[in-house]
């Protein structure tokens, strides 16, 4: 299965970058596909290189500024007061037992 791309950043001489993400290793890497006239070439680049080189390019905005939207849409899943942060930190006994028991007619 082709991996799934989201287009990040179009250039104006037809460059094109996209965050992809492999179905198979779940992988997530920046594409990059070079316009026809130079070549057409494909690659595909860590995210982590990718955000290491030349920050100030538009196609390095536009991926900042998609993971900026993710914290923008979901401000309750973070932080100190959190349910996933404090499910984090509770020890794996403590989450247990604030499961609800699989079989309630078995006596513990």
């Amino acid at each position: 299965m082709p991996a799934q791309e989201r287009e990040l950043y179009s250039s104006p001489n037809g460059d094109r970058w996209y965050l992809a993400r492999d179905h198979e290793t779940g992988r997530s890497f920046v594409r990059h596909k070079a316009n026809l006239p130079s070549g057409g070439q494909v690659s595909d680049i860590d995210i982590g290189v990718f955000l290491s080189r030349d920050r100030e390019h538009p196609e390095h905005q536009a991926l900042l500024q998609l993971i900026g939207t993710l914290v923008e849409r979901h401000p309750q899943h973070t932080g100190p007061r959190s349910r996933s942060t404090k499910l984090f930190y509770q020890s794996r006994s403590q989450r247990a037992e604030s499961l609800p028991d699989p079989c309630p007619k078995r006596k513990r």
